[in-house]
């Protein structure tokens, strides 16, 4: 499965950005995926999640309650809602998803995206 992420960019701290990961294929029978970030010296870090057959997110408590993940399997694409973005939040953001056919409901998967720069002002 091939992943294109887009929507990041550059703004003010307390504004909102919205992040798409579209995918090749069908992601109907995908049970896990993800939003992970990079920050520059950082290591890669995991922020928000879809996991199981119930699609149980889970989130990084430095966004919880800000971010927020969400899927569209008619469009095969995968969001990440970014509201109130801090400066902290400057990072590379992937998409990354597991195989298809309910194989795996962890992360990180074999698939990622190509990632989408994130710039917070403050």
């Amino acid at each position: 499965v091939l992943l294109v992420e887009s929507g990041g960019g550059l703004v003010q701290a307390g504004q909102s950005l919205t992040l798409s990961c579209a995918a090749s294929a069908s992601i109907v029978t995908i049970s896990a995926m993800g939003w992970y970030r990079q920050a520059p010296g950082k290591q890669l870090e995991l922020v928000a999640s879809l996991t199981g057959r119930d699609d149980t997110t889970h989130y990084a408590d430095s966004v919880k309650g800000r971010f927020a993940i969400s899927r569209d399997n008619a469009k095969n694409t995968i969001y990440l809602q970014m509201n109130n973005l801090r400066p902290e939040d400057t990072a590379v953001y992937f998409c990354n998803v597991g195989p298809r056919g309910f194989q795996s409901s962890t992360l990180p998967g074999p698939n990622w995206g190509q990632g989408t720069q994130v710039t917070v002002s403050s």
